[in-house]
C-alpha cells in the first residue's frame, strides 16, 4: 500500500523528510512492510486534520494548536509522536522603548501572529496566565509580510516571530523580546494521522516516526546544509535560517501523559475564549486499548 505524507513549511521534522527524500529514509523504512511513500506538499498546516479526514493525506504534522481544533471540528484524529520542547522556537516581539513591558500591558492592543497555529496556543494561555482573555482583551489579526514593519513603527503592539524571520529580527535591533515561546508553552511539533491508520497498522506509524528521527537525525548532522535547502525554497539568509534551526531540538519523543494535559490545557483555554466552539477531551486523540476497542 502507497502512504501519503503531509508536508509544508511550518514543520521543520516533515519539511525536511520531503527535501532529503532522495536519501530514502522514508522508503526505506516503510519497504520491509510492503509500503510505499508519496509526499503530498500543502501550504497551510491548519488544513492537516481536514485533508486527513478527506483522505487527502495519512500523515502530517503541525504545532500544538491544528490537532485541537481538528479534534474540535469532528476529525477522529490519533497523536502518534511529538518533538522536544522547542523553547527558542518563536517570540513575542515589541518595539526596543514600547511601554509594554508585560502581557498584561497588551490589553486593549493589536497583536500580528500566525492564527490557528502553535502562536495562537502561545498568545492564548499568556494572556489566560495574566487574567486576561484572548477574545475580549486583543485584537488578534493574522501576520503577514508586513508585520515586522508595523511593530516597528508602532502601529501595532506587538508580533509573535519565528524561524529566520525572529533571527532576522533580532539580528536587526530595535525590537525586544516580550516573552519567548518556552516561557509559556512547550511548542513541540505534534504528528498525528487518522484513527482507522493508526489502529489498523500501527507498524507503519512506527516506521514512519523512525524515518522521522532519521531526518532529524541528519538536521542536526548538517545545519548549514540544512539551512540552505530552506533558504533557497522559503526565501531568506541561509545564515539567519541556520541561526533559527540551530535553536530547534531534532528529537522525536512518545506522546506522554504531560504533553496530553498540556493541550487539554490550551483546550480548555481555546473553548473559553471561543477560538473553538465544542470542548474537546484531547485524549480521546490516542490510540485506544484492546479493552476500549472491545467496549
Amino acid at each position: 500500500m502507497t502512504l501519503t505524507i503531509g508536508v509544508h513549511s511550518s514543520n521543520p521534522s516533515l519539511y525536511h523528510l520531503y527535501h532529503l527524500s532522495r536519501l530514502g529514509f522514508a522508503q526505506e523504512e516503510l519497504a520491509p512492510l510492503g509500503e510505499t511513500v508519496v509526499f503530498h506538499p500543502y501550504t497551510n498546516g491548519v488544513r492537516t486534520g481536514e485533508l486527513l479526514t478527506r483522505g487527502v493525506i495519512d500523515f502530517g504534522g503541525t504545532g500544538s494548536t491544528p490537532p485541537i481544533t481538528a479534534q474540535a471540528a469532528g476529525h477522529d484524529i490519533v497523536y502518534t509522536a511529538v518533538s522536544a520542547p522547542r523553547p527558542e522556537h518563536g517570540a513575542l516581539l515589541v518595539p526596543e522603548d514600547s511601554p509594554v513591558r508585560t502581557v498584561a500591558d497588551l490589553k486593549g492592543s493589536t497583536v500580528h501572529l500566525a492564527i490557528g497555529s502553535w502562536q495562537t496556543h502561545l498568545i492564548a494561555k499568556a494572556l489566560d496566565d495574566a487574567g486576561l482573555s484572548y477574545a475580549d482583551d486583543i485584537t488578534a489579526v493574522r501576520s503577514n509580510d508586513a508585520s515586522e514593519q508595523l511593530v516597528r513603527t508602532g502601529e501595532i503592539a506587538a508580533w509573535v516571530a519565528q524561524g529566520d524571520r525572529l533571527a532576522a529580527a533580532r539580528r536587526t535591533g530595535g525590537l525586544r523580546t516580550l516573552i519567548r515561546t518556552g516561557d509559556v508553552i512547550s511548542d513541540r511539533s505534534v504528528f498525528f494521522t487518522r484513527r482507522d491508520l493508526a489502529e489498523s497498522r500501527p507498524e507503519a506509524i512506527e516506521a514512519l516516526t523512525r524515518a522521522l528521527s532519521r531526518a532529524d537525525e541528519w538536521a542536526a548532522a548538517h545545519p548549514r546544509q540544512a539551512a540552505e535547502i530552506a533558504s533557497a525554497d522559503l526565501g531568506g539568509s541561509a545564515d539567519d535560517w541556520e541561526t533559527a534551526l540551530a535553536s530547534l531540538p531534532w528529537t522525536i519523543e512518545p506522546v506522554t501523559d504531560a504533553f496530553i494535559a498540556e493541550q487539554q490545557e490550551a483546550a480548555d483555554i481555546f473553548h473559553r475564549t471561543g477560538f473553538i466552539e465544542r470542548p474537546v477531551t484531547v485524549g480521546d486523540a490516542r490510540v485506544r486499548t484492546a479493552a476500549e476497542k472491545a467496549v
